[in-house]
């Protein structure tokens, strides 16, 4: 488990130092947290803290983003060195079993890294995501339609145009988040803000997804374990937001997919149900952590 080792501080793992917090110390196994992005930090997560009432949750900065070190090595940003990191973590900080949750980008890194087979997992969360770099893209790009027609044409010429570093594609590209991304309180919770601040100086972002959230031109183009999650022996849940960006239609083909899995749609949510919804969301991670557990 986590005895042992401090509650926060920064643990090597491949390419540089990686920050964790561990918060909580019930008696159930402790949850791994694995953040969206790429490139965001932990914060917009901290909402699941509550959960340490149950269990220690373990939080962490993956390399290139918040806390952590952040290297000039871009070649450092790729899906095996991250698989890489989740195992220097759980070995330093003594997580011989978890349960493994991701969030967007983290829930391409925990199906990834259920893809080497690793041991000690309870059970999987897959939260706001997409098996495929193909099916969330087009999950994305299939909103676009619905935006105003100003937007729309906005997003479709600044990328057809390859200007999608205009402030008028950002602008377009604000629409778009606050209607599938987070569409709660305003102004932004401070948690969010934070991980938005992180995914703005990472490098990450960047150089494995692209400058378009429609449009992959990163070294995730390509990326495809659809196939493979049918191989997932696990409990498993799968949550999004009505609104989300990773459509419901896209968490139901996970769950068709996957043998046993359960699906919950938050329909106050767009990709944030954790902040938009934050007590219903931790209620269900929670009631489901323990029917696992006593199962």
């Amino acid at each position: 488990m986590t005895i042992g080792v401090e509650r926060e501080g920064k643990i090597e793992v491949p390419g540089g130092r990686a920050w964790y917090k561990i918060v909580g110390d019930g008696p159930g196994v402790p949850l791994l947290t694995l953040h969206g992005g790429p490139g965001s930090g932990h914060d917009y997560l901290e909402p699941m803290e509550t959960l340490g009432n149950d269990r220690p949750v373990v939080f962490f900065d993956q390399l290139g983003c918040g806390k952590s070190d952040i290297p000039d090595d871009l070649s450092l940003y790729a899906l095996p060195r991250f698989v890489e990191e989740v195992d220097a973590v759980r070995k330093a900080l003594h997580l011989d079993e978890v349960h493994l949750f991701g969030h967007s980008w983290g829930g391409f890194l925990a199906i990834e890294y259920m893809a080497v087979s690793p041991t000690g997992i309870a059970s999987l969360i897959l939260s706001s995501t997409a098996p495929s770099t193909r099916s969330f893209e087009a999950a994305a790009r299939g909103l676009v339609p619905g935006l105003p027609d100003d937007v729309r044409k906005t997003i479709e010429r600044c990328e057809r145009e390859g200007t999608t570093d205009s402030e008028e594609f950002q602008a377009a590209s604000m629409t778009f988040l606050t209607t599938h991304v987070y569409r709660g309180e305003q102004p932004w919770p401070d948690a969010l803000m934070r991980s938005f601040g992180n995914h703005a100086v990472s490098p990450v972002y960047a150089h494995m997804w692209g400058p378009s959230e429609f449009s992959a031109t990163g070294n995730l183009v390509g990326w495809d374990r659809e196939p493979d999650i049918r191989d997932v022996r696990v409990p498993t849940l799968i949550t999004c937001g009505r609104h989300d960006e990773a459509t419901p239609d896209v968490g139901k083909s996970m769950q068709r997919a996957i043998p046993g899995s359960e699906l919950v749609v938050f329909e106050n949510s767009a990709h944030m149900a954790m902040l938009e919804e934050s007590e219903e969301y931790v209620r269900v991670v929670r009631d489901f952590l323990w029917r696992v557990e006593a199962a």
